[in-house]
């Protein structure tokens, strides 16, 4: 691992929502929005004490999806096709991401806790659909979301992935400790969005976590720059 360089990466793997798209064109807004309207009427609360149930399960569960399935014995699919029901035409055109993913040796993923229906809306949104070999989602992983293990272990299996050989991006940092654990290269992409703990958190940071191995606040010129190319990146 300490002589990973790019042309020795054959797995790039990147979540979605707020890391391959900026988290200003606020998308992910609407779908907190949508989710705060499903809980409101499912268990037929008003807005304010649908927020907290969201929250709270999103918190203690990694997904409010998740925190739904363990105590209202939700069917996800339902959830899902709810909250992804959006408006993409806020998401930018990024030409310039398609060229630097397609220039990547290698295979590309998308890994989210999301549904695979949004992780291709969003993608073909961005222009970006075509560059991708797979897109790895919460249904895949059998409704167990990041950060726990066993969705990652799915993952591996399913797309057949060493680790050693494979990057992640991520806009949430709790999300790399078990591909860091597995001995993936990591790298946080720096996220205006700050709803999460997590990123309150790296607000108040010193240093970078040894479980992040690179962060950036710009996508694209990490993946095209010279350093990543011709050095080592761990």
């Amino acid at each position: 691992m300490n002589n990973l360089k790019a042309n020795s990466i054959q797995n790039w793997i990147f979540d979605l929502d707020n890391t391959l798209y900026p988290a200003e064109c606020n998308l992910f807004a609407q779908i907190d929005e949508r989710m705060g309207s499903f809980i409101a009427e499912l268990l037929d609360v008003d807005r304010v004490a649908a927020r907290k149930v969201q929250k709270d399960y999103y918190y203690r569960y990694g997904t409010t999806l998740n925190g739904l399935m363990r105590e209202h014995q939700l069917d996800p699919h339902i959830y899902l096709d709810y909250v992804h029901d959006i408006d993409h035409s806020v998401l930018p055109d990024l030409p310039e991401l398609n060229s630097a993913l397609d220039a990547l040796p290698g295979r590309k993923f998308i890994f989210t806790n999301g549904s695979a229906a949004h992780g291709e809306n969003v993608a073909a949104a961005l222009g970006i659909l075509d560059v991708f070999d797979g897109i790895f989602d919460i249904a895949a992983a059998d409704f167990t979301p990041k950060p726990n293990k066993p969705a990652y272990d799915q993952f591996l299996k399913h797309h057949n992935v060493t680790p050693q050989n494979s990057i992640m991006f991520e806009d949430l940092h709790p999300n790399l400790k078990v591909p860091h654990e597995l001995g993936m290269a990591t790298v946080l992409v720096h996220s205006s969005y700050e709803d999460h703990p997590a990123q309150k958190e790296r607000l108040n940071w010193n240093n970078l976590p040894v479980y992040i191995h690179h962060e950036t606040n710009d996508l694209v010129n990490f993946l095209t720059s010279e350093n990543l190319k011709s050095a080592q990146i761990l």
